[in-house]
């Protein structure tokens, strides 16, 4: 077993304990926060980053992946960043029922994306096959809209400058992360039709 190898497994280890421990402060801060005011917006939340954790075990492995710095630091903040958000207090800046729902579609909206992924579901920017159906027609990127919708959801249940900050740096590097993700594509000859055809990466009119 090659040095390059073993520290690869150890590194990969490292950050899903590190992802772990973060995700269960998380969910016991929103499941307290549940429990003391009803509101199901930090709930929708939990459930919309615990499926990261579930289907990154189910994953299709590949071989073209960017490993790059840029790649790794961007993949590494956006993901550790959603489980540092926090319910604080109880400023507002809408109704839970009106974040709830704002949410709700944001996770269906994961949902549906990761449904049309299947297997090709992964973490790192890489090539796992074009996907085509679904959302995909609308926007390169439905999957990272959802959740860029229900951490905007979570910002304005829950709009502290802790939260700001961690969203501003996280939601920054899901943006960059990707693009990265589409450079990594755009060798595929598949990939560069499909980008003719669906020119918006995040927000049909919009990016």
């Amino acid at each position: 077993m090659s040095d390059r190898f073993t520290s690869g497994v150890v590194t990969d280890l490292v950050a899903r304990a590190i992802v772990i421990v973060l995700f269960s402060l998380m969910s016991a801060n929103l499941f307290a926060d549940f429990l003391r005011t009803g509101h199901v917006t930090g709930l929708l939340l939990l459930a919309s980053e615990s499926l990261v954790v579930v289907l990154t075990i189910v994953r299709r492995r590949t071989s073209l992946v960017d490993r790059s710095a840029a790649g790794v630091i961007t993949t590494a903040v956006s993901l550790a960043g959603p489980p540092l958000l926090r319910a604080f207090g109880d400023s507002t800046l809408a109704p839970d029922r009106v974040t709830a729902l704002a949410s709700a579609i944001g996770l269906g909206l994961v949902i549906v994306g990761k449904l049309a992924l299947g297997r090709s579901f992964g973490i790192a920017p890489a090539n796992r096959g074009v996907v085509m159906r679904g959302p995909y027609v609308l926007v390169r990127h439905p999957i990272y809209a959802g959740y860029l919708l229900t951490h905007a959801a979570f910002f304005v249940a829950h709009p502290t400058p802790w939260n700001a900050a961690v969203l501003l740096v996280a939601d920054s590097a899901l943006v960059v992360r990707a693009l990265i993700e589409e450079r990594v594509l755009g060798a595929d000859a598949e990939y560069q039709s499909y980008c003719r055809r669906v020119g918006w990466h995040l927000v049909p009119g919009v990016f």
